[in-house]
């Protein structure tokens, strides 16, 4: 910016050109920042903000109004910041800001979301990151606290480990910390299945139908070495020689599909027993997957065959 002390500039840069106006007045005095907003170089687009432009505003720049408008102490949280950190998959139009408990916002902004805690210390707010935001892992279990159903809040946790953004012990830290977060049963449980393996919402959903149906525990996400390399088993009894496997939506595409098929009939060939869910059946309908499960570890159950020896070396994911 020409003609401008130099720690407006610096603020200025920091902030996307978004300021409050008593930061501008600070700098600037107040007859210099009324008249550049009545002369149109400026424009207030929030009570007590300011944007140091007469154009349109940047997705950046909202944020920073939504933060400043909301006071000393606010900060992205939930889906807004764990979004600017990378996670994906998830449509969230609003802008969810996390507040000090004892901040009160005298007039929220459209579309935006503000939340109270009482556990918002240094440990919980990124040290450098810009906008102000929690920290991934408080940001995905704030999430998904906030989510609109169980299944969402799964999902949140499942999709931050998966997409590789954090582990899960890093995540269960967090967890821990957030003693009166709402969820943390389920979201320990979730972390539990994520880091034995499941880590797609789907086979999140199968986890729970094993629960549910009283199914003995698979081993899952069982590596296997065959002719091309290694390939993952969602679920593994190994005792009864059954694999079941939880599709989704890509494996309908026809390269997929016949590389299901191949597979499957390599370990037919070698003595298993392959059961193929879509993803929607185990999530609408559980009880008959679970029946059809069932029905084949009875096959087995209760007769003379002892647990066979694997046909291959097999690891959990880690």
């Amino acid at each position: 910016m020409a003609n401008v002390p130099e720690d407006l500039a610096q603020l200025c840069q920091r902030q996307a050109g978004v300021l409050t106006v008593e930061s501008a007045i600070r700098i600037l005095g107040r007859p210099s920042v009324r008249w550049r907003l009545s002369s149109g170089r400026w424009r207030r687009v929030a009570d007590g903000v300011l944007v140091t432009h007469s154009g349109p505003l940047t997705d950046q720049q909202r944020l920073w109004m939504a933060i400043l408008a909301a006071g000393d102490g606010a900060v992205l949280a939930g889906l807004t910041a764990a979004s600017l950190d990378g996670l994906t998959g998830f449509n969230e139009t609003r802008t969810h800001l996390l507040v000090p408990a004892s901040r009160r916002v005298r007039k929220l902004l459209p579309g935006v979301v503000v939340h109270r805690s009482r556990q918002l210390g240094d440990g919980d707010v990124h040290p450098v990151r810009l906008p102000p935001r929690t920290r991934l892992g408080r940001s995905l279990v704030d999430a998904a606290a906030w989510a609109a159903t169980e299944r969402t809040a799964r999902a949140i946790l499942a999709a931050g480990v998966q997409q590789r953004l954090i582990r899960v012990a890093e995540l269960g830290n967090f967890l821990e910390h957030s003693r009166q977060v709402p969820r943390r049963a389920l979201m320990r449980v979730t972390l539990a299945d994520v880091a034995g393996g499941a880590e797609a919402l789907s086979e999140l959903d199968f986890c729970d139908l094993v629960r549910r149906y009283r199914l003995p525990e698979p081993d899952r996400q069982v590596r296997r070495m065959d002719g091309e390399g290694y390939r993952w088993l969602d679920a593994v009894w190994e005792w009864a020689r059954l694999i079941a496997e939880i599709d989704g939506r890509w494996h309908m595409d026809v390269r997929a599909w016949w590389a299901d098929m191949h597979r499957d009939n390599g370990l037919i060939v070698n003595g298993y027993r392959v059961l193929r869910f879509p993803a929607f059946a185990v999530r609408d309908s559980p009880k008959a997957v679970a029946d059809q499960i069932a029905a084949a570890l009875g096959q087995v159950r209760g007769s003379d065959l002892a647990p066979p020896e694997p046909l291959w070396n097999t690891a959990k994911q880690s």
